[in-house]
This record gives structure tokens, sequence and C-alpha cells, in this order.
């Protein structure tokens, strides 16, 4: 009998023939057969094989193929085929166990910045990593089917926040925070009740955001923010106003009460920006992914609070610097703020001197033809909000259309050009194209089997709170599927441009029959998620991936298997959904007319960019112009992205370019840039020394952004 035994990592341990007699009564088992005196023959003629090659050390494969050949030489065809399915089970878990190891350790050594919100130096970043590596193999490797962990991990599919996918989190929703406010809730630790001062409104609104986060793993909403905290204003006011008779005050109370409120509305709204990026939620790592949409209310109070946050975010935070969050997002629609004669007009003035500096607010269009039907309706007409990161969600085939207490369920991306450089004809292309959306379809829905079969309990606020639709009706031991039917699936997609550079030789930048293609294949896709909506019966959707942890992930998987192709593998990423790619040369109107006719074939979420190389400070006009622009061309979501640089010393913005401040010299400078739709810090040296540069980007995140070009070019400004 062997001595010794060398295992995978070349250790040598004792031999233990019981180890092989285990192994095959786990065989017999599995096939009903348990025999445990035929088992210890079987592990004796093993042991003689061995003898018989004088094998004094055999190594572990060894001993499985000895194994293998010694069931199928005695005729148990049906045990060895068993025994195989085993040793692949083990094999793959052993697998797995070494691989987390790796990324733990790595986690630990270094800073892999996959969001570029999450501080990955801080003690809890590491802590949430770490277990986000982990919860990443448990659902490969126990929830998801084989052949959707293989498309991941070969990079034909990129599942979105797996770490959360056993878990069975929801990614995002639009909170009902009018009802919130006005009925009260319960945080864990006891009932809030219905603030009375705006103060008070706005401080509970960062607690519902707080609350909120923990309960899924995405970014989170307030539709109308404005009409919301409208009533609290008028609370206030009337208080005020009591306050002033009480001492004895009568003349212009009126304007003294508003001039009160105004001073107070503002403060209350500086509380709000404040706490949003300094609340931590998720173990201390990051601040809740927020967005606001406003501009629609046309009430003096309502207005009040557009005013006041715009000019809160404007002058920035404690030191000057662009808040990060919350996302500002104001909403435009006909009639209310669009034209100069439209009540909100100023407003709209405002919000585009306040995106000239501070990169937000971006702009919803309520007109656009794919919005309107909901914004217009006669009955529970919607204000359609999005969500920083692009997220839309309106339609439903399982009940009421409308925007509160509903979002996206989970998310899963395509890589365009790994199809492209599979098949090289537009045929073969929709082919494979069809029947990885299939599968994609497949992966989301069994993503949803473990997420409609949780309990409401183990949501205590998203669900307890009965923040999503429906989950009112339940109990907290009800599951979820009556609620989370409202949800959407969303199948999305990276590297149009990439994939079209492939089929054509040129992007849709740089071709109208490329535009024409590109436009066909989104359209495609959009009707094969109509389709599996039917076939399903769920809200399945095409989205315009926001591609920030993916960004050039498939990008070095597709350069590894295809080599290094001009305008497709010979950058570190891959262009965003349907965008033009960053580093081509356009101006801003035909890069506007070309990319909002993608944005009715993508309904879950999408998003418009023009690229300015400097702030346009004091040019709200032209600005004006660019909003007008996306607006004319069916835009429902658009943002203009330009460098905001700080000096952290002095406060001296604009861009710098070079690596010290032009005004005090230092080097302590932040560099805030524009990723996925939130905001993130490029770089930041936090040292006079010039030491300690941080970025909060990816590396193909940082590629992507360093490598953008303005989009002005025949633009008239």
């Amino acid at each position: 009998m062997p001595s010794k035994v060398v295992k995978r990592d070349g250790r040598e341990q004792p031999f233990d023939p019981s180890k092989i007699t285990h192994a095959i009564k786990k065989a017999f088992s599995a096939v009903d057969k348990d025999n445990h005196s035929l088992a210890l023959s079987l592990t004796y003629r093993v042991l003689n094989k061995l003898a018989e090659k004088g094998v004094d050390k055999p190594t572990v494969p060894r001993v499985q193929r000895e194994v293998e050949n010694t069931l199928m030489e005695a005729g148990h065809y049906e045990v060895a085929r068993s025994y195989v399915i085993y040793r692949n089970d083990r094999d793959r878990i052993r697998e797995a166990d070494t691989k987390l190891m790796k990324e733990l350790i790595n986690v630990l050594e270094t800073k892999d910045q996959e969001n570029a919100n999450v501080n990955g130096d801080a003690p809890m970043g590491k802590m949430l990593k770490g277990g986000s590596e982990a919860m990443k193999e448990v659902y490969f490797n126990h929830f998801a089917k084989e052949e959707h962990a293989h498309a991941h991990r070969e990079g034909y599919i990129h599942v979105h926040d797996a770490d959360f996918a056993a878990i069975g989190t929801t990614t995002c929703l639009q909170i009902p925070l009018d009802r919130l406010l006005e009925k009260g809730f319960n945080t864990g630790h006891g009932w809030i009740t219905t603030p009375n001062s705006i103060e008070s409104a706005a401080s509970l609104s960062c607690i519902i955001f707080q609350s909120n986060q923990n309960d899924h793993h995405g970014g989170q909403s307030f539709a109308t923010f404005d009409s919301s905290l409208a009533p609290y204003v008028r609370v206030t006011l009337d208080k005020v106003k009591k306050e002033l008779v009480e001492y004895g005050v009568e003349e212009n109370l009126e304007e003294k009460a508003w001039k009160q409120v105004r001073k107070r509305t503002y403060q209350a709204m500086q509380i709000f920006v404040f706490n949003l990026n300094t609340m931590h939620s998720r173990a201390g790592a990051q601040v809740p992914f927020t967005s606001i949409n406003f501009g629609l209310d046309t009430t003096p109070e309502g207005r009040l609070v557009t005013e006041m946050l715009l000019k809160v975010y404007k002058k920035g935070l404690g030191k000057g610097e662009t808040p990060i969050f919350p996302n500002l997002i104001f909403s435009l629609a006909q009639g209310v703020n669009k034209q100069p004669e439209d009540p909100n007009y100023d407003l709209r003035r405002l919000a585009h001197e306040v995106s000239c500096e501070r990169l937000f607010p971006n702009y919803s269009n309520q007109d656009a033809s794919y919005n309107a039907p909901f914004y217009y309706r006669e009955e529970d007409p919607q204000v359609v909000a999005y969500m920083g990161c692009r997220t839309r969600v309106i339609s439903n085939r399982r009940g009421e259309e409308v925007t509160e207490g509903r979002g996206n369920l989970s998310f899963t991306s395509i890589n365009l050009p790994r199809v492209a450089l599979e098949t090289r004809e537009i045929d073969s292309f929709y082919s494979q194209l069809k029947e990885t959306v299939q599968l994609v379809v497949e992966q989301l829905y069994d993503r949803f089997k473990i997420q409609k079969n949780k309990k409401v309990k183990e949501f205590p606020f998203l669900m307890g709170q009965s923040l999503y639709l429906d989950s009112d009706k339940l109990s907290s031991e009800d599951t979820l599927e009556e609620a989370l039917k409202h949800g959407t699936l969303s199948i999305g997609f990276i590297g149009l441009a990439e994939a079209l550079k492939v089929l054509t030789g040129k992007h849709h930048g740089e071709s109208e029959e490329s535009f024409d293609l590109g436009l066909e294949i989104i359209k495609y896709m959009d009707g094969l998620c109509k389709e599996a909506s039917k076939e399903y019966n769920l809200n399945y959707s095409l989205v315009a991936t926001p591609a920030e942890g993916l960004s050039g992930r498939f990008t070095e998987l597709d350069r590894e298997r295809f080599g290094e192709i001009e305008g497709v593998t010979d950058k570190d990423w891959y262009s965003n959904s349907f965008h033009i790619p960053v580093e081509y040369s356009i101006g801003a109107s035909e890069k506007i007319r070309k990319e909002s006719a993608f944005n009715k074939y993508t309904p879950a979420g999408h998003i418009n960019y023009v690229e300015l190389d400097a702030a346009p400070k004091g040019n709200i006009d032209a600005f004006e112009q660019l909003v007008n622009a996306s607006i004319d061309n069916d835009c429902g979501y658009f943002s203009v992205n330009f460098p905001v640089d700080q000096c952290l010393h002095c406060g001296n913005n604009g861009v710098i370019d070079d690596e010290t401040c032009p005004v005090c010299g230092s080097l302590r400078i932040q560099r805030v840039r524009r990723v996925t739709g939130y905001l993130g810090v490029l770089e930041e040296v936090p040292e006079e020394t010039g030491e300690g540069k941080t970025s909060g980007f990816n590396h193909g995140k940082f590629q992507e952004c360093i490598n953008r070009v303005s989009h002005l070019k025949g633009f008239k400004s």
C-alpha cells in the first residue's frame, strides 16, 4: 500500500484508504446502491493496482483515475459515472475555494475600484469587498446554472451585482417619499411621525434613503422631491406666521414670514445635501446611492424647495467641493419650465447655471414620445422619473403603470463585440445574439425565483414599511412575488460601437450605414425583450448598460482570445451601451441626433452625453441650446460632461491642467468626473508633498475618462 499521497498543492500526506472507500460509497449511494462491503472490496482492488505498478506516492488525480478504471472494469458503469460527477463537483468546489482565497488576499493587498463611490482603502471597504467576492462564488457555484456561470466567467455576459444574487436583494427603487412622510415609518427602533418643519422633513428624507439602502444593493430615488417636501414648507410658514403674531408682528406679516421660511428652507436643503454626502450605510463603506427628480411643482412652496436645493448645490460642500450625491435630475415639461413664458422657466435657468459649474442637474424630458403618454394621460398622470445611473421604470404588464414603489430587480449585460468577433457576419450575428438574449432571459428568471421566494421579514424597511408596490398586502412571513412582479428584469448591452466596427469596419459615429445597422440591432433586442415579457408574464426590458465595473473586463477577455484589433480591443474599455466612442471627434448636434435615436428602444434606461473641454460657466444660453437640442431629438435623459477640478488648499476650481494649482501652487488637487450617470473622484492628492494620490475609478474607466474628447465642434455658442 502507498505510504503517502501527493495533494494538488504539492504537499505530502499519509495515505488513507478509507477516503477511497468513502468516495466509492458516495458514488453507490447516488444511484441507490449503498454497499459497504462492495466498496471495501473495490478499494482493495485499487490498492493492489497501485502496488503492482510500484506507485508509492501517487497524486490525487492518479488515485482517482484508478478508482474510475476499477469501477468500469468491474461493470459498475452507472456508479463510475456517479463517481466522475462526484469528483468533478469536488474539484469545482475546491477550485472555487482556491480562487476565492486568492481574491480575498488580493482585497487586502490592493484596491480594485469596481465602484467609484466605495472607499476600497477603508477597513469596512475591504470587509465589504471581501464579502462581495465570497458571495459571488456562492452564487456562481451553488445557485447559478452551469451554463450561466460559464457564460459570465468566459465574458459572453456579465451578471451585475452577482454578490447579492444569492441574498435576493433588488437593484433600485423609486421611493414613495410623500406617503412615508405623511404617514410615518419605522426604521426598526421606533416609530417616526410626520415632520412638523421643512428641516425635519429634509432630515427624515435622508433617513429614508439610508434605511432603504441597507435592504437593497443599487440606487434609489425620489420621483417628485419638490412636491413631496412642499407641504412641510407650508407647515413651517404657518408656524412662523403664528409665532410672529404672538410676538406682536402684524405689518407685512406674509413678507416677513416668507423671509424666514426662505432661510430655513435653504438650511433644510443644506442639511439634505450634506447628510447624503456623509451618512454612511453598507457597513460604513459608502454613502447611499441617491437621486432626486424635481422641477415640475409650480406652487410657491414647491418652487422654493427647488430654488434652495439648486443654490445649496451651486455653493458646494464645506470647502466648496462639488457634492457627489444626490444625483440631481431636473424634469422638463412643456407648459411648466421649457419656455420663457412658463411658470418654472426661471428655475430651469437656475438649474442650467448650476449644471454649468457642478455637472448636476441632469435633465429628463417628459415630452419624449415614450414618456409623454404617461405624463399627459387623463387618469393618474405620472412623472416618468429616472435614476442617476439611467434606470427608467414605468410600463407594467402585471399591474399599475406607476413610477413610485417600483424599480429594477436585476440586470445582466451582453458583450456585443464578443458576438460580432465570433460571427463576423450579419445573419450569424443575429442568430448568436438571439441565443445569448435567451440565455440571459433564463438567467434573470432564475434570479427572480430566488428573489420572489424571500420573505417580507428579510427586508424590514423595503417591504416591512411597504415601500414596494403591493407590499402593503403582505405579512411578515409572506414571500415577495406579489410585490416583485411589478419590478423589471433588464437585459443590458455594451460595446455596440465596437461590434459595428467588427461587422462593417466603421462604428455608428463614422458611418450612416453603421448607424442604421446599430439601430436595427438594438430594436431587435428590444423586440426579444418584449417576447420574453409575454412568455414569462414579467417585465423584461432593454437597458443601455451603465458599465462601470464592467468597462474593462470584457475588453481584457476578448483581447486575450482574439488579439489586439484596431478600434475594438486595442484600448482598455468598450463603449457604454449605444454611445459613440468617447475618443471619437464628432459634433455635439450630430452626437445628440444619433444617440437619441436609441432611447425609445431602451425603455429600462438610457442617457445621452455631450462632452465639453471646460465648464461653461456664465454661458447659460449655450448650455440651454444643448439641452434644447436633446429635446428636439426626442432624448429622454440628457447631461453635459466637463472637467471639475478643485484645489483643496485654496478652493480654486475650474480646469487645472497641471499638477499644481495655478493660484497657490498647491499639489492638493481633486478631479471630479461623471461615471455611469453619477459623479466620482477621478483623482485626488491629499498631501502637500504630492504623495498619496488616489482614484475612485477602476483602470478601464480611468482610461476611458482621460481619453474623452470635446464634442463642441460645430456647435453654435
